[in-house]
């Protein structure tokens, strides 16, 4: 419920921590209406592109729009959530996911379609930049790191199921059915917010002392929740020492990310933000089908590898959430990076000398299992770790609206950028930018795990040459 070091001290009962997960559990029903919106059209624009006669500009657009609202989204969700708090503004992505997905259904050309991606992009955008705000604000240090896990579990989730129900509708080819069934758990998720309580940060922001004690009480017990509230003060206090010691204006919205103190944490997650997405992931993800179609496959053939992707990049998930509070997260993020670039690779390789649709997949399973112990889940638990919990809720916007920005260029360009080159070339160079995010990973990220934020903040500075004043 805090990241300062008097909360990890507290003997939080297990009562408390099993009402906290089931907290978390709910709320990454927004994560998991991302995964479904993003991996749904994978499947779905097999058939979408014949029945609304689509050119390949316009099949990369309802990809890609979505994208693009999540990334308008995301720019303004801090500010929203710091005005609104963050319930009600997570019910709001519950609300544009459901109009997103009824508007896609009944779709009968493009420009509808496009609309209702967009829809669903800004939801995808709120969801994505607020869940690791709410997770790390309810969670006590000892679970944060699994809490924030979930983030990427049930976004992996969701797109499985996504995949399955592709899947199910293939022999058909209903995809307005595919997006229908998105519909259900995103009206679940308007319903479910109302009954989650508000953050204790943003509750005593705001001044709602009461409010926050009775939330943290119902973890900790009552002398927990002082104890908690009076270590809520204390940050505070020593944040506005920080500040006056920098001798800086304070700044209002985004710009309060540009202050010195903040910059080596801006670094580092909007550096995580575009080498996760740089390495080439989601083209894997979202144009697995289109990729193994190259080889010949069936359309359903090519959605079935892409189950099967989907449940590796599941099963490899869990082993990050059972991870990430043992080793650490620099250590998955290194491993991650290694894993990636040597499959990446030969996944160039496999493509430059024709190995087959066998060996393409077996590359592409290591390459999405190694992003997803690493570089999948640890940069949403790193982006809420390293701000100052006074703008965290920015923090996570932007970094936050820059991976969906250089998800965008990444989607949009990928197609083109195959046809122009070829498939080889493009995992090649995606094998050398994760050769530039393990050095990033190494010289620049800290390590979190079992720290306060006054540790992490110093180890930053030092990542980052600057010299703390005491």
């Amino acid at each position: 419920m805090t990241n300062g070091s008097e909360s990890s001290q507290l003997d939080v009962p297990n009562a408390g921590l099993r009402m906290v997960a089931r907290w978390g559990l709910w709320i990454n029903l927004a994560t998991f209406m991302i995964g479904y919106a993003t991996g749904v059209i994978s499947g779905a624009l097999l058939y979408i592109r014949g029945d609304l006669d689509l050119h390949d500009a316009q099949q990369g657009l309802v990809t890609s729009i979505l994208l693009l609202g999540a990334l308008v989204a995301a720019m303004f969700t801090g500010g929203l959530a710091d005005r609104f708090g963050r319930k009600m503004v997570l019910g709001g992505a519950g609300l544009l996911f459901a109009v997103g997905f009824i508007v896609s259904a009944l779709a009968t050309g493009f420009p509808l379609l496009v609309l209702g991606r967009l829809v669903m992009g800004f939801g995808v955008g709120i969801a994505s930049a607020l869940v690791p705000t709410y997770l790390g604000e309810i969670s006590p240090p000892q679970i944060r790191g699994r809490m924030l896990t979930l983030n990427q579990l049930l976004q992996t989730v969701g797109m499985l199921v996504a995949y399955l129900v592709n899947l199910a509708f293939s022999g058909s080819g209903d995809w307005r059915a595919m997006f229908w069934v998105g519909a259900i758990p995103a009206v679940l998720l308007v319903l479910i917010v109302k009954r989650l309580p508000e953050t204790p940060t943003w509750l005593i922001a705001q001044g709602r002392i009461d409010e926050a004690r009775t939330t943290i009480g119902s973890v900790v017990g009552a002398a927990g929740a002082e104890k908690v509230i009076e270590h809520y003060r204390h940050q505070e206090a020593e944040r506005r020492r920080l500040r006056e010691q920098d001798k800086s204006p304070e700044q209002k919205g985004w710009r309060v990310l540009l202050a010195p103190r903040v910059r080596p944490a801006l670094v580092v997650a909007l550096g995580l933000a575009v080498l996760q997405q740089f390495v080439g992931i989601n083209t894997v993800l979202y144009y697995a089908p289109t990729i193994m179609e190259e080889t010949g496959l069936s359309a359903s053939n090519s959605i079935v590898y892409s189950v099967i992707i989907g449940i590796v990049n599941l099963a490899m998930t869990f082993v990050s959430l059972r991870l990430i509070d043992r080793l650490g997260r620099r250590p998955l993020l290194l491993i991650s990076l290694v894993g990636m670039g040597i499959s990446v690779a030969l996944l160039g390789v496999s493509f430059i000398v024709d190995l087959g649709s066998v060996i393409l997949l077996v590359c592409m399973l290591v390459f999405v299992s190694s992003f997803a112990i690493g570089m999948g889940p640890v940069f949403w638990v790193i982006l809420a770790e390293v701000f100052p919990p006074d703008v965290q809720a920015q923090g996570s916007g932007a970094g936050s609206a820059v991976s969906w920005l250089s998800n965008f260029i990444m989607s949009t360009a990928f197609l083109p950028l195959t046809g122009a080159i070829g498939s080889g070339p493009v995992f090649l160079i995606f094998a050398v930018i994760c050769l530039v995010a393990l050095i990033f990973v190494y010289r620049r990220v800290p390590e979190t795990k079992d720290r306060d934020f006054a540790q992490i903040d110093e180890d930053l500075q030092a990542r980052a040459g600057r010299h703390i004043p005491n």
